[in-house]
């Protein structure tokens, strides 16, 4: 009788572990642009334009905010275990600028170095001004609107006060 319940047990046991195994795989994903280092070794300077770029890399994945004769190609993959954030393995940025013509200036690549973690301070954005409670947001204007009414400031002397 002995043998039974601990052969019992011992198959619960792999059964719970085959079960909660496939919740510690990582999980590979990938974002962006898929690249194609032939495809990106083609883009010359001097000699390739917007158009030709458009035809062998395909639409940029965005354009220079403040400078559109810049052309971003972005490619990343990452790692995330079950439960977990994804962090970034690889990122490829491929910049490609044009000069005013339109013709390839330039070809700029970047890796995961450039990347910046931006961690937010607490649960609250910090703003400018008055830090009021609820009450005072809910009660803090009673008597004060309508105030340019009766009994208000006139433009001659704003300390006086006009009476009827």
């Amino acid at each position: 009788m002995t043998g039974k319940p601990a052969r019992a047990a011992a198959v619960v046991a792999a059964m719970a572990v085959a079960v909660t195994l496939p919740g510690c795989a990582r999980i590979r994903g990938h974002q962006g642009y898929v690249m194609d280092t032939a495809l990106l070794a083609a883009v010359q300077p001097g000699v390739d334009n917007r158009e030709s770029v458009q035809r062998m890399l395909g639409n940029p994945s965005l354009q220079g905010e403040f400078d559109p004769s810049t052309w971003y190609y972005v490619s990343r993959t990452t790692d995330q275990f079950s439960f977990g954030l994804p962090r970034p393995v690889r990122q490829t940025t491929v910049a490609v600028h044009f000069d005013k013509a339109g013709t390839v200036d330039r070809v700029d690549r970047s890796g995961l170095d450039r990347v910046v973690s931006i961690n937010p301070v607490g649960d609250k954005t910090p703003t400018l001004g008055r830090k009021r409670g609820l009450f005072q947001e809910l009660f803090g204007n009673i008597g004060a609107v309508g105030s340019t009414g009766l009994n208000a400031p006139t433009a001659d002397n704003p300390n006086s006060r006009s009476t009827p």
